[in-house]
């Protein structure tokens, strides 16, 4: 049984890779999506500080598989209201 809550606050300890959620069946398509984005911000928020440490960022492949987990969802971004990233 998926903890939701801890699913929605912290993905990469319920899940180990984001296909993970996708192949879930115990989650909603919505829920899926919502913590898909929840750990791409997570993973987002972790670059930015690798990098402001001058760190080697330790998974640098994570937006792409978020990305493909997403779109297997049949998930578009609206790129024309999101922020541009770096």
């Amino acid at each position: 049984m998926i903890d939701l809550e801890k699913a929605m606050l912290d993905p990469a300890r319920v899940f180990k890779e984001p296909q993970n959620v996708v192949a879930c069946d115990e989650l909603t398509r919505a829920q899926k999506i919502e913590i898909l984005g929840r750990w791409e911000y997570d993973a987002r928020q972790l670059e930015v500080a690798e990098e402001e440490a001058g760190m080697e960022v330790r998974r640098p492949e994570m937006f792409g598989l978020i990305l493909q987990a997403l779109h297997r969802l049949d998930f578009e971004r609206d790129t024309q209201h999101t922020p541009p990233t770096k």
